[in-house]
């Protein structure tokens, strides 16, 4: 690849030839980021879900083994 672009500018190298892989390879690039953001939200919001119910199941076994006449 550099030996392609020996000859060209330096705007073709650093400008030019990114700007034509985003426009290419844009959409392929667009999805790929979301889908790794959707992924990393659900492994997110999945481990606040258990550790939410972690907390609910261990304040509720641990407030009935204490007194079993609240409930």
């Amino acid at each position: 690849m550099n030996g392609l672009l020996n000859g060209v500018p330096w705007w073709v190298k650093w400008i030019a030839v990114p700007v034509l892989a985003i426009v290419v390879f844009g959409g392929l690039i667009a999805s790929l980021i979301g889908f790794v953001v959707g992924l990393l939200f659900k492994v997110v919001l999945f481990a606040a879900l258990v550790g939410g119910l972690v907390f609910v199941v261990k304040k509720f076994t641990s407030s009935s083994s204490s007194s079993r006449d609240d409930w």
